[in-house]
């Protein structure tokens, strides 16, 4: 804490110290009041103007210091100066000596709290942002919440000083009036309990809600707007029809069906979206296989001499689509048929909010009215607009599953998860795998040393990784294809045989009606919390609504999706992005959950790391896989988890005891006293719980029970 703050909290416990030690709240009791009540009256009759200033400084000084009596003192402006100008004097001093204490609040307290609880913070902040200033009016309205805490706790908060006065100014006017005209009626009064009746109250509790009321009505109105240039239907053919047959919709439609709603889903190219058919599934299929190749690679390390593998590339693309069509009825149509749920074939397009119009293959086309529709088109590969990339018969993570001969020079344009997956298990399958990456490493969300570990790996394998490299221009002369990347100012050329673009993915926005209803859209459809878009009868999950592109957080979206949709007005959630965990599946694997140190900085969370290197856990070295590391990150001086990164084998099942630990509040100390099966990779969760214990062990009493024990030896 630095000397103005200290210096401002020795002025303000000397007042509060002085208010107590010198009882002077008892010249601000009832009684009191009515006893000077005739004084008071003489002294104003003779200084108007200095009796304003006077009171005007103690109303201000005691709101500020938070001091009890604000309610007599209102009242002694009614008495003193009528209703008209007591209103108005009390409603500024009043409003002045809450931004007081709302300032001073901030000034000794925000710092404090922001590292203690940064996260919960920052998002408070945000609610704030969007909502504070409705919050406070609806406090303000309601004399029930103790204003003096209003104060405190908003000046802990990010809300503007302007925008709490102002907001302040207006909200506490009704409540101000009341205690202001009580007090020209002060002779009648015998105690405060006079002035706030339970009918009174309950007229203010009231009052705090009609703001909640005025809203929804307004929402309401807004909507209605929306809604005006297109005719509702008098009755629906279903309560929901879901766009799109990936994780979102799959999962929308099935919770939908589960709870009895007659649900339609359309899908117009093969259900299971691109995660069965050219995403996570057949990625991890091909790793497998190139996994096995690698552990023969390395044989010696298993007390193997030496080990051949005889095999055909297009033989491991086969297994691939064999993995595929095996999970294919775990997201075939029969199912979700027999599930409840009506499968279309076809492409849909929204021709009003509440209407579907459905192309078939045939050409035939079919409309339905329903209540609410959800959007979950997904998201396909972005290609960027290098000059000449067209030329190049370029692959991307949707074709490549078409490949039977193996490249033997292969590009890949893209130093993401994807990229980097692809980039491994192409190199250990036999191609020369040249990674291209515009940025100055590759897995650009990780922390740095998690970037070095894999790229180590990787140049380990005989992997060209190509960093700081800027793509410019594709070329091909005299039949050999060239990529030419920009380096540190100098034109490098590539030579490949095929290129695989892996920059990321966009949005499926075009062709579903979105630019004919006026759904805004960016990267992305625009959403609100609740997953609602500019109709709020019409939702987007999954890929197409953001913010993470997993096939795991499409489907926790899909159910914010489903039951909004279903039950909205009588009941609806806000999407839940806490505890968002993924898995890059490259080798050393990377799973992160929450939170990493690079984030932390940028977004100046404090907090403490603590790490447990892998390479020293016995069965790790029993495995042949010593490497990697799980790094925890929490809040300063306690166990609880702000974000975990884990690099290494099985990273990505590893790091599901941190994700239940984040989401039930568990902390590290928990998880050091619970049993992990010996030997086993889980160990290592434990393992770095006990070197946060250690870190964090009471010193000082442990040098008092090592004196203990030394007594009790004698």
């Amino acid at each position: 804490m630095n000397y103005k703050k200290l210096a401002l909290l020795a002025v303000l416990l000397a007042v509060v110290w002085a208010y107590l030690a010198f009882d002077l709240g008892q010249y601000l009791s009832l009684q009191a009041l009515k006893a000077q009540q005739a004084a008071i009256a003489d002294y104003q009759a003779s200084h108007p103007v200095q009796i304003v200033g006077v009171y005007f400084i103690i109303y201000v000084v005691a709101t500020a210091l938070s001091l009890p009596g604000a309610a007599l003192l209102t009242l002694a402006g009614g008495a003193i100066f009528g209703l008209l100008w007591g209103t108005v004097i009390v409603s500024f001093a009043s409003t002045l000596g809450a931004t007081l204490a709302f300032l001073m609040s901030r000034f000794l307290l925000r710092d404090w709290v922001s590292q203690r609880f940064g996260q919960r913070l920052d998002a408070i902040d945000e609610g704030v942002k969007r909502e504070g200033a409705f919050y406070l009016f609806t406090l303000r309205l309601v004399p029930v919440f103790p204003f003096f805490l209003i104060n405190l706790l908003f000046g802990l908060t990010a809300m503007n000083a302007r925008t709490f006065f102002w907001v302040s100014q207006i909200g506490m006017l009704a409540g101000t009036l009341v205690y202001v005209n009580a007090g020209t009626q002060l002779a009648r009064l015998d105690s405060l309990s006079g002035i706030l009746s339970p009918a009174l109250l309950g007229s203010f509790a009231l009052l705090g809600v009609f703001p909640l009321i005025a809203r929804k009505l307004v929402e309401v109105v807004r909507a209605n707007k929306r809604y005006a240039r297109w005719k509702k239907p008098a009755r629906f053919d279903r309560n929901l029809v879901v766009i799109g047959g990936g994780s979102a919709g799959l999962v929308t439609a099935y919770i939908a069906a589960a709870v009895k709603a007659k649900v339609s889903l359309v899908e117009k190219h093969k259900l299971g979206g691109d995660c069965l058919n050219t995403g996570c599934v057949p990625s991890k299929a091909l790793i497998r296989s190139a996994k096995f190749l690698s552990h023969i690679a390395r044989s010696q390390a298993f007390g193997i001499g030496s080990v051949q593998a005889q095999f055909e590339f297009a033989d491991v693309m086969e297994r691939v689509q064999s993995v595929i069509k095996t999970i294919e009825p775990h997201d075939s149509a029969e199912r979700y048929t027999a599930l409840g749920v009506d499968v279309i074939q076809g492409a849909a397009r929204i021709v009003s909010p509440w209407e579907v119009e459905i192309t078939h293959e045939n050409g035939s086309t079919q409309s339905l009215t329903t209540r609410s529709i959800v959007i979950a088109t997904g998201a396909r590969p972005f290609v960027p607009p290098i000059p000449g990339i067209d030329d190049v018969a370029y692959l991307t993570s949707d074709n490549v599953w078409s490949l039977r001969e193996l490249p033997k020079r292969l590009v890949v344009l893209g130093g993401g998860p994807i990229g980097s997956e692809l980039t491994q298990a192409f190199a250990r399958l036999g191609a020369r795998v040249t990674q291209v990456e515009m940025a100055d490493r590759i897995l650009m969300r990780e922390d740095p040393e998690v970037s070095e570990l894999v790229m180590a790996r990787f140049r380990a394998e005989g992997i060209d990784v190509r960093v700081s490299h800027r793509a410019k221009q594709f070329l091909i002369e005299n039949g050999e294809k060239m990529l030419i990347a920009e380096h540190a100012g100098q034109d490098v050329c590539i030579s490949f045989d095929a290129v695989l673009v892996a920059v990321g993915r966009s949005a499926n926005l075009k062709g579903f009606g979105l630019e004919d209803l006026g759904i805004p859209v960016g990267r992305t459809v625009e959403t609100n919390e609740f997953l609602q878009t500019h109709y709020p009868n019409i939702y987007a999950a999954g890929d197409v609504a953001g913010p993470f592109q997993f096939t795991h957080t499409a489907a926790h979206q899909a159910w914010y999706a489903a039951v909004n949709a279903l039950f909205d007005p009588l009941k609806k959630f806000k999407a839940d992005y806490s505890v968002i965990p993924w898995a890059t599946f490259v080798e050393p694997e990377v799973a992160r959950v929450g939170l990493n140190e690079q984030e932390a900085k940028e977004q100046d969370i404090p907090c403490e790391v603590t790490t447990y290197g892998i390479d020293d856990l016995d069965r790790a070295i029993a495995d042949g896989e010593a490497h990697g590391f799980i790094k925890v990150l929490t809040v300063p001086g306690k166990d609880r988890i702000l974000g975990v990164t884990i690099v290494g084998e099985h990273a990505g099942d590893l790091i599901a005891e941190y994700v239940l630990a984040m989401k039930h509040g568990i902390g590290l100390n928990k998880m050091l006293g619970t049993i992990h099966i010996y030997p086993t990779l889980a160990e290592a969760n434990k393992y770095v719980a006990g070197n946060w214990k250690r870190a964090h062990a009471p010193q000082k009493l442990l040098a008092w029970v090592e004196r203990f024990h030394a007594w009790r030896r004698g």
